[in-house]
């Protein structure tokens, strides 16, 4: 039997291709080996977003592109964390047994702080026993993770060891699943691709908005002129091309360190292989775009199958504890 991934994602609205290599690729191979559960965790999110005014669409377009992408929801539960009220009382019990000192050594926590000094919430503080209660609501066995997660998921892993050991055994402790989230740089050269740094570009734009995006790019800041050789190691656009142009990295590189090639060439190669790649996304985001509502009736039909599983968890929660 196929064992349970569970996996949470803010919700962030249109996806870019930062988003698209570095999670939502992975996510689409997970779905071969393993039961599947993604989740929009909106209420993780009202931890730090202060005007909700656009959480709706966020949530619409950031589904709708894993759907593009390749997400089946015939294949894995597509759902929204606050579409399952079991999970904010499974978070509330899990608090119960949670030592206040255990929330308050996690690094993240003191980052948040320093980033929102004017919005030290409890939900910071709780952010782990809710992380926590996401997973094991679905007892879920397999968490992918990068290295630097595998604190939070230990963490995950002692609240229901401990909530095992006091009420006796119902939660099996998740094992991480390390992936290697590539990290995409943003056009700026300096910075990790983001909407809220202006330097990404969305997966859904059409040819001519990646080439106007990919022409504002940063490349090598060695190269004054078209005469100049480059220095493909160091060049933002270069390790661009090893995902969307992988067969011919070698050639490129060659080419610009004997200033065959310039840097406005490199740029409109780029462009066209990423247009190229994402020519199926593209297609397929327009043919659900035109089912008006159908990503609410994936994540009507994800909430549906993913609160049998809910229901179940809490009978036996409530019942182990007494509480029935």
């Amino acid at each position: 039997m196929k064992k349970r991934v569970f996996s949470g994602f803010r919700p962030t609205g249109k996806q870019h291709i930062g988003n698209y290599l570095g999670t939502i690729q992975n996510c689409v191979s997970l779905q071969q080996e393993y039961n599947c559960i993604y989740c929009v965790v909106d209420i993780h999110a009202l931890t730090t977003l202060e005007n909700t005014d656009t959480l709706q669409e966020d949530i619409h377009e950031m589904v709708l592109d894993w759907l593009a992408a390749g997400i089946d929801p015939e294949k894995s539960i597509l759902v929204v964390q606050s579409h399952i009220p079991q999970v904010t009382e499974l978070h509330t019990l899990f608090s119960m047994v949670t030592p206040l000192s255990w929330l308050l050594r996690v690094p993240t926590f003191k980052e948040k702080v320093k980033m929102q000094p004017h919005n030290v919430n409890y939900g910071l503080v709780g952010y782990p026993v809710l992380m926590t209660a996401d997973i094991a609501l679905y007892k879920g066995e397999v968490v992918p993770v990068g290295e630097d997660q595998l604190p939070h998921l230990e963490l995950a892993r002692e609240i229901l060891r401990r909530f095992n050991s006091l009420f006796g055994f119902v939660f099996p402790e998740p094992q991480a699943k390390l992936t290697q989230f590539p990290l995409i740089m943003g056009l700026d050269g300096v910075s990790k691709m983001s909407k809220s740094y202006n330097n990404h570009i969305e997966i859904a734009s059409s040819p001519q908005q990646i080439l106007e995006r990919v022409m504002t790019a940063v490349t090598d800041p060695a190269r004054r002129y078209r005469s100049d050789p480059g220095h493909p190691e160091i060049c933002n656009i270069f390790s661009l091309h090893k995902f969307f142009t992988s067969n011919r990295v070698d050639e490129i590189a060659s080419d610009c360190r004997s200033a065959k090639i310039g840097c406005v060439e490199c740029k409109k190669l780029l462009a066209a292989n990423i247009a190229s790649n994402l020519e199926p996304f593209r297609e397929k985001k327009a043919a659900l775009t035109a089912k008006p509502n159908y990503v609410t009736e994936v994540l009507a039909d994800g909430a549906t199958r993913a609160e049998v599983i809910a229901k179940e968890t809490m009978r036996e929660v409530k019942e182990n504890m007494r509480l029935l």
